[in-house]
């Protein structure tokens, strides 16, 4: 093909706009530098807190081509960012939390697209699978649990990014919060007795002392209780130098938010900040497990 030719048809490509729903925008260029720790509660046997943080990714690599070098590039890499925490319930609580992960992480293997651009069509879709997932994990610790005459249930919420699109999907206590320009937000619900839901009673006491209303859960996966699951499946936007943290309630039980705000405000790494996280608990006498995430977020625009 003649320069001039090339050139034009170059020129084509690069403003022909895609389709808003075949094609999404490319993603923007995102950095993340993870943090985590856990403590098991001094009074217990095992840590009934589990967590994992991971990416996902698109990669396209040139093995051979008859292509010009700089016509297309040799290598090609995307990548969606997640975070999961769950806290077990109950006397079968750290195989449950256990079991969560596992089986959310099996069905994101074997059943999801993985999409690391998101457009209204793609973050809808991306939503309604999130459900799912949480509901089929939600009946795989119910089957197991009948399998073996135990009761497995779990708190489980997990964030993920792509681009700068934060999908957040959430049941029980844990929480996930958004730091950003020194304000901390709060972005998952507590399902507990003092946050309730009409005509929906708890289910289990997670700690000591009955009369606080803010131990009793009142959503898990995997407990028989009235009712359908409520699952709670939200989204927003990124900015550069977002921090997100998802956090046992063994943290906020004891730790209060101006507390974690210095935190998350001292400390310049985010293994640092989980460490001093999961420190202010022990030294404000935390009986519970507790876990910090922490997800720092470099993002850039997408190149042109």
């Amino acid at each position: 093909m003649p320069v001039d030719e090339w050139t034009k048809a170059v020129r084509l490509l690069k403003l022909t706009p895609p389709s808003p729903i075949d094609s999404p925008a490319l993603s923007a260029d995102v950095g993340v530098e993870f943090g985590a720790r856990t403590r098991r509660g001094p009074a217990r046997s095992v840590n009934d807190d589990h967590h994992l943080a991971l990416r996902l990714g698109r990669h396209l690599e040139t093995l051979k081509t008859s292509l010009p070098d700089g016509q297309l590039a040799r290598n090609f890499d995307e990548f969606g960012y997640g975070m999961v925490l769950a806290d077990g319930i109950g006397s079968a609580a750290e195989l449950a939390g256990r079991l969560a992960i596992v089986a959310l992480v099996q069905l994101v293997i074997d059943f999801s697209k993985w999409h690391v651009r998101v457009n209204e069509p793609t973050a809808d879709e991306m939503m309604n699978r999130a459900e799912r997932y949480f509901r089929s994990v939600d009946s795989v610790l119910r089957t197991a649990g009948e399998d073996h005459s135990r009761v497995l249930q779990t708190a489980l919420t997990v964030t993920y990014s792509a681009g700068s699109e934060l999908f957040f999907v959430h049941v029980g206590h844990s929480r996930a919060y958004l730091f950003r320009d020194d304000h901390l937000m709060q972005l998952t619900h507590d399902h507990t007795l003092d946050h309730p839901r009409p005509g929906k009673a708890a289910i289990l006491g997670v700690a000591a002392g009955g009369h606080d209303q803010h131990h009793l859960v009142t959503e898990t996966l995997g407990a028989a209780g009235a009712g359908p699951l409520r699952i709670d499946v939200e989204r927003c936007g990124l900015l550069d130098r977002d921090i997100v943290l998802l956090c046992s309630n063994g943290l906020t039980d004891v730790v209060d938010d101006a507390l974690i705000v210095e935190a998350l405000r001292s400390h310049p790494t985010p293994d640092d900040t989980c460490r001093a996280l999961v420190e202010l608990a022990a030294d404000s006498g935390a009986t519970d497990d507790v876990t910090a995430l922490v997800a720092h977020y470099h993002i850039s625009p997408p190149a042109e």
